[in-house]
């Protein structure tokens, strides 16, 4: 019969049902996405020379955003006389300069003809010159920058031999002074007209070209919420929500465990776990925007110890999904092997998910030992996904043949819930290739934050669903493994029968249920089993055996009922 069983249970486990190859595909277009490596800078010092390009600094901000240009350290060993030129545009399309650095050489700028580095794309823009500004070592500070009162227009393709007219050079040159009615702060060159992305190229010029020289400029950009982008302040505001989420699933799941701790499961220490790692990244993630937020820039050591926490909680989730779907504390007592493949996965997933998030922070977006790693993760999410659907097939059938609806209830509403979440991944999936992937302009910026929101949020759902279905309660044993009902007769039984009394002690070991691979019949009546200790023991030893052979009443019925449910 447990051969039966054994034969009938691994008979083509997923073949109709999950399709789990289809869901590889998914998975692997879901997971190379691209993430921001870290929360945008609003804050720069950076140290310009007399051989340096011009400043490209890109940034998405609210409307009525104050950009600052100071320089805060000089080094003129000869006078000169510096002009600085710069630029700012808006522009609707967020991916337009997504690669601004290394398309830099094939631009306009890089040719000197031109700020802008793509004169043919759509947007508005500021651009001014500001007055020639004198620089010697007997000097101790510069002069203070002034705001530009050009209004923004809209971009224009360049027409080859147009003149400027006189009234394009004082759009260019006009600034408030100190006499102005408005109230400006120093240093303050422009403020944004309109909430989206930005960029500001900042070109200075000497009048010596042949002369060394170094100036240390700082640029902020601050607006009324701080330093965070208007891309990133929504995903802030969705940090501190889920920090509080998992607040309350923390809460929750110490009252359930604190009513009901004699009866808690192995699985509900693992749910606990993944719950207060989800706790800790979160907050983590939140405090890494609030920093960032506060003093304009992201902290180097927390940005690399959100990125572990991250990925020791994604690791811990993957493993808690599947020791779920392979019954660990419900269908088996321990996972024996399968428990070492388990634990194998885990650690290389760890790894390089903790190798991807520290390249990704420390060499930017679009890296080559970051997209490798990202590809790699992207394997280990396809055989954790193949792993989970056929270990949750195997897992039903097991249950059904069995004949445990309080169990395989447990299962059916789990089964739902990832095919709702893979569902709901497939149709995310296709709005965001629409919206963002396939689309050569990214008009639709302000719904960025919801690529990275949506995966949290998804996971936080099947695990709020875990949580329910494996709660601690008064009925925790209906649910635990118990050797009389859920033992899968996969191994041979022994019993032994220890006795002083016997004179070698006798070994009575339970028929294996299949011999040379023909399956024995059941027994339909355990008296049989005494009459073949009485036709073969000696009589002798038989008043000795007997007293631990025989069963109560109680447990003869329960063996019968459980043998005609295998039937």
């Amino acid at each position: 019969m447990a051969a039966a069983v054994r034969m009938r249970t691994w008979s083509c486990p997923t073949r109709g049902v999950f399709y789990p190859w289809a869901v590889l595909f998914l998975v692997l277009f879901s997971t190379i996405h691209e993430v921001n490596a870290a929360p945008e800078t609003g804050l720069w010092k950076i140290t310009v020379v007399n051989t340096s390009r011009p400043l490209l600094l890109r940034k998405s901000m609210y409307k009525d955003t104050d950009i600052e240009l100071k320089v805060v350290r000089f080094g003129c060993p000869e006078a000169v006389t510096f002009t600085i030129h710069w630029y700012l545009k808006y522009y609707p399309c967020h991916n337009e300069f997504n690669n601004i650095d290394e398309m830099y050489g094939r631009t306009p700028l890089s040719r000197g003809e031109g700020l802008d580095p793509n004169p043919l794309g759509q947007g508005e823009f500021i651009e001014h010159k500001h007055s020639p500004i004198p620089c010697n070592n007997g000097l101790h500070s510069l002069s203070v920058l002034k705001k530009a009162k050009a209004e923004p227009r809209p971009v224009s393709p360049p027409v080859e031999g147009e003149v400027p007219d006189e009234k394009d050079g004082r759009w260019i040159t006009e600034e408030y002074d100190s006499n102005s009615s408005v109230n400006i702060q120093d240093d303050v060159i422009a403020t944004t007209w309109k909430d989206g992305p930005y960029l500001l190229v900042v070109k200075i010029l000497s009048s010596k070209p042949e002369a060394h020289w170094n100036l240390t400029v700082n640029v902020v950009m601050k607006g009324t919420h701080g330093y965070i982008s208007v891309t990133e302040w929504p995903l802030m505001i969705f940090y501190m929500v889920m920090c509080m989420v998992y607040i309350f699933y923390a809460l929750l799941w110490f009252i359930w465990a604190a009513c009901y701790w004699k009866d808690l499961l192995r699985i509900q220490f693992w749910i606990a776990g993944v719950i207060f790692l989800g706790m800790v990244e979160k907050a983590v993630f939140c405090a890494e925007y609030e920093n960032t937020n506060a003093v304009g820039s992201a902290s180097p050591g927390l940005l690399i110890f959100a990125e572990l926490v991250s990925a020791l909680k994604r690791t811990l989730a993957r493993l808690l999904v599947i020791i779920v779907s392979l019954g660990y504390g419900i269908v088996k007592p321990r996972l024996g092997q399968v428990m070492h493949r388990v634990v194998g996965l885990g650690i290389l997933y760890f790894s390089f998910a903790s190798i991807e998030g520290v390249l990704r922070i420390t060499g930017g977006r679009d890296n080559g030992p970051a997209l490798i790693t990202a590809i790699v993760l992207a394997v280990f999410d396809s055989c954790a996904i193949w792993f989970i659907f056929v270990s949750l097939a195997q897992t039903i059938k097991t249950l059904k043949l069995r004949k445990n609806p309080v169990k395989l209830s447990l299962y059916r509403h789990f089964t739902n819930t990832l095919i709702f979440a893979v569902i709901a991944s497939i149709i995310f999936m296709g709005w965001i290739a629409k919206k963002f992937r396939l689309a050569d302009c990214q008009s639709d910026w302000i719904e960025l934050w919801v690529e990275d929101a949506f995966w949290r949020f998804l996971f936080s759902v099947i695990l709020f669903v875990i949580m329910f279905l494996w709660r601690p309660s008064a009925n925790n044993q209906r649910y635990a493994f118990t050797p009389l009902i859920d033992d899968s007769d996969d191994e041979e039984i022994e019993e032994f029968v220890a006795s002083t009394n016997l004179a070698d002690g006798i070994k009575l070991r339970a028929s294996k249920s299949e011999t040379n691979g023909t399956v024995k019949p059941a027994e339909k009546n355990p008296e049989e089993d005494l009459k073949w200790v009485e036709d073969n023991i000696p009589s002798s030893l038989t008043d000795i055996a007997l007293p631990v052979l025989l069963d109560s009443d109680e447990e003869i019925m329960t063996t019968r009922y459980e043998m005609s449910k295998l039937e």
